[in-house]
């Protein structure tokens, strides 16, 4: 497996990483032991970045990778780069949320974090979402203390302002910047990337495949009723309409290189950024085996822009979340 930096202050890492969220919530019922053999196949494949939060499954998606590690022991640990969040709470069963970035809130949750997570220390630990009435130099004050205690290895942000990281790196390097970013969310291309490589930071991008929808296979009438994805604004109406048109598009610019729309999407991302780590989430063996295969797809400039002029972002239709998920976002 190729690698990657996880910024100037964090560790190496595998070059694609695998987002758990989807064993836990969001994405219809859990499947705890095919997401353990998954988790093993992608140990194997190489991947070592694993990114989690304590609000996934109300810390249930911590509990399973806890369990994960404690089942192959100290040398599983060793091949694994933990990356956990803080700052959202929710009620169990509820999309709605509240923020809180204060610092007792924060050093409680660092604690609950490691306790689910049956660790010393946790590799990588992410601001999730900001609460604009504490300050952002305080917040990283507190993430630097818990780093000098050793029980965080770097840190980061996700879904912030340019100025947010800036301000925060002078108080404390931070290690990666993560936000959604894919062939049809391409916001971080006006500043957030240049910014991110200015100061050292890797960037991990979340939903590098549009939450499924750029694989071409998603149907979203067979989602189950539980799945977040049926109140999506970008995968309903006449939105998922005109979206289902650009990849169409993409299946057929993946074909003609006789590999497939997810791999093609993964590819634009590795290929483009350097500095970028995408992270697609599964709980399938076949679909964890395609992603990584992604890694070794070489894009030619010209392809690359072919892909950009045809997800021009004028061209993509919808929000990328319902009004409750921007909730202590800094960006749209």
């Amino acid at each position: 497996m190729q690698q990657r930096k996880l910024g100037s202050s964090g560790p190496v890492t595998s070059a694609i990483g695998l987002g758990c969220m989807g064993m836990s919530e969001f994405y219809g019922d859990s499947d705890d032991a095919a997401s353990l053999r998954t988790l093993a196949r992608a140990l194997e494949l190489g991947v070592s970045l694993f990114d989690t939060a304590d609000t996934y499954g109300l810390g249930r998606n911590e509990a399973l990778l806890g369990r994960f590690i404690a089942e192959g022991g100290a040398a599983r640990r060793a091949q694994m780069v933990l990356a956990t969040k803080f700052g959202i709470v929710r009620a169990e069963g509820s999309y709605e949320r509240r923020i809180d970035n204060s610092p007792a809130y924060l050093r409680h949750a660092c604690e609950d974090s490691l306790r689910r997570l049956g660790v010393e220390q946790i590799d990588l630990y992410y601001c999730h979402r900001r609460d604009p009435a504490v300050p952002i130099e305080e917040v990283v004050g507190v993430l630097g203390e818990l780093v000098r205690a050793g029980k965080v290895g770097a840190i980061g942000l996700s879904e912030v302002s340019e100025d947010t990281l800036r301000r925060a790196h002078a108080v404390h390097p931070v290690a990666a910047l993560q936000s959604e970013l894919s062939l049809w969310s391409r916001a971080p291309e006006n500043g957030m990337l240049a910014a991110c490589a200015e100061l050292g930071t890797a960037f991990v991008a979340y939903s590098p495949l549009g939450r499924a929808f750029l694989t071409g296979t998603l149907q979203v009438e067979q989602l189950a009723g539980n799945d977040f994805r049926r109140n999506n604004p970008r995968f309903t109406g006449a939105a998922g309409e005109s979206n289902r048109q650009l990849v169409a598009a993409l299946a057929e610019f993946a074909a003609a290189r006789g590999i497939t729309s997810s791999q093609v999407a993964l590819a634009w991302l590795l290929c483009k950024y350097p500095q970028v780590i995408p992270i697609p989430g599964t709980r399938r063996i076949a679909w964890l085996e395609s992603n990584v295969a992604a890694v070794d797809v070489q894009l030619a400039p010209q392809e690359l822009a072919q892909l950009d002029a045809l997800f021009d972002p004028g061209r993509v239709a919808g929000a990328r979340y319902p009004d409750a998920g921007f909730v202590g976002m800094e960006t749209r």
